[in-house]
């Protein structure tokens, strides 16, 4: 009975929200760049995930700058989910920077601005500094306030390595910080000469059977060799738009937590670049190109791919990755037709990898991928109907259902979603095809309903001609419609 009422705790120590892509954990890769059937919240598109794994690898190097990618395929063919597996792959040492071709278009700054921050922010620098740390175990502490219980606080400490023992007078500050870490003897700590900053590393293993140093979250560390004074090299990971909204604000640092991110003069950007060019010829800076993903890229018009065209030869350029779903399209600004939209000149520059439609068998197991992501315990009988359902309307349709699915199973206090809670949120929600279909059956009862004139000639032609020739001689109420 014990057995039967124990409730399962899950791990809360980080809590997310359930994300569309939010099951991927990577490109399910393996040491030689084969995909896997399944695997890391990946399925199926083999050739594409080899092709981006590749891309990974030559990110990693660090060694190629400006290349474009296009991941080109019919809609919900994975392309977004790709791009993800990527990111999880390169893990978050690697500037990934994500955002749609919508996003440019705003009131407060230009579309080429947006563009050059957005590369700007997916540019990683690694600036190496030695730094001067005083590392040692804590033996005594003694911190006196003022009787008053205002003015100077005043400290001692006294730290040891395994080689030599030293006391210390302690400032304000760093009594504060101290404080606020809640040092206590038997911690092992660093303190920062410069800036002052004092950080625990755990607990000394001398003091590992008192009665004080309990608790499953308890780190235990050796006592530091050697001296108490050591140089220590640091390094710091920052972007290039970080480096530029720094340097180019009044309010400096602060700017970054503001929002005060508006247009960035060129001139600052070329004096960060050579500076970032002189730290790296001197060994104080590595450059780590990361990844920049535009989706829906078709939505970027001509002014937009001039710009990238030239930000690409650059040696600051990241990798750059896009996505679409367009056949042979308008591009934007201009009324020539172009395979995706894309000038022919960008396409030239691009390497293409192909999304390809999914088969039933690996939509069944993306649902079920998904059923495990959302918490949702499927019968077989009601997962193979979602799976009929998702082939002839959308798999992002039938995504959309599992949610709603599980709450109507909830509703009626169960566990488990079977055929009927499918079969009623399929039809309290409608597909696209649905929905189409309606709106055609009763187009003119909605308003505003507009319809091609070209198409209003050919109904009426098709028809008695009774309703073309009223309009043509102004008998009837049919009137021409304003768009």
């Amino acid at each position: 009975m014990a057995e039967a009422e124990k409730i399962e705790v899950r791990d809360i120590t980080r809590i997310e929200r359930i994300g569309a892509h939010s099951h991927i954990r990577g490109l399910g890769l393996d040491d030689v760049l084969e995909a896997r059937a399944v695997s890391q919240g990946m399925v199926g598109q083999k050739d594409a995930r080899r092709a981006a794994g590749v891309v990974v690898q030559m990110v990693r190097e660090g060694k190629i700058a400006g290349r474009c990618i296009l991941l080109a395929g019919e809609p919900s063919t994975g392309k977004t989910a790709i791009a993800v597996g990527m990111a999880q792959a390169l893990g978050t040492e690697t500037p990934f920077t994500s955002m749609s071709g919508s996003e440019i278009y705003s009131l407060e700054m230009s579309k080429t601005e947006a563009l050059s921050q957005a590369l700007r922010k997916s540019i990683g620098v690694r600036i190496k500094e030695e730094t001067e740390i005083i590392e040692g175990e804590v033996v005594e502490i003694q911190i006196e306030r003022p009787a008053t219980g205002t003015g100077q606080k005043v400290g001692k400490v006294t730290l040891k390595t395994t080689e030599m023992e030293t006391n210390y007078d302690l400032g304000n500050k760093i009594i504060e910080c101290f404080m606020k870490e809640k040092i206590q003897a038997g911690d092992v700590i660093t303190i920062d000469k410069a800036s002052g900053k004092v950080n625990k590393l755990g607990r000394s293993f001398t003091r590992a059977r008192d009665y004080d140093a309990t608790g499953a979250q308890t780190r235990f560390v050796q006592c530091p060799e050697g001296e108490l004074q050591k140089r220590k090299e640091v390094v710091h990971t920052v972007t290039l738009h970080e480096i530029d909204v720094i340097n180019s604000r009044t309010h400096g640092f602060l700017a970054l937590f503001s929002g005060d991110t508006g247009e960035i003069k060129q001139e600052v950007r070329d004096q960060i670049n050579n500076k970032v060019l002189e730290w790296r010829e001197e060994g104080k800076a590595e450059i780590n190109p990361g990844v920049l993903f535009i989706d829906e890229v078709h939505m970027l018009d001509i002014e937009c791919f001039s710009f990238l065209n030239r930000a690409l030869e650059s040696d600051m350029a990241p990798v750059v990755v896009m996505a679409t779903n367009r056949g042979i399209t308008r591009i934007r600004g201009t009324n020539y037709r172009s395979p995706h939209g894309i000038p022919i000149d960008l396409l030239d520059r691009m390497i293409i990898i192909r999304t390809v439609p999914y088969s039933e068998k690996e939509v069944k197991e993306i649902l079920k991928i998904r059923c495990e992501e959302e918490d949702c315990i499927m019968h077989p009988d009601a997962l193979t109907i979602l799976t009929r359902i998702a082939t002839d309307t959308s798999l992002r349709y039938a995504i959309q259902l599992i949610t709603t699915a599980n709450l109507v199973c909830r509703r009626r206090k169960a566990t488990e979603v079977n055929t009927e809670d499918v079969k009623k949120v399929y039809s309290l929600f409608l597909d696209e095809n649905r929905s189409s279909k309606i709106l055609k059956e009763y187009q003119d009862d909605y308003m505003f309903s507009e319809i091609n004139e070209h198409e209003e000639l050919e109904t009426a032609a098709g028809g008695s001609g009774g309703a073309k020739r009223r309009t043509e001689t102004g008998g009837g109420d049919a009137q021409p419609m304003e768009h």
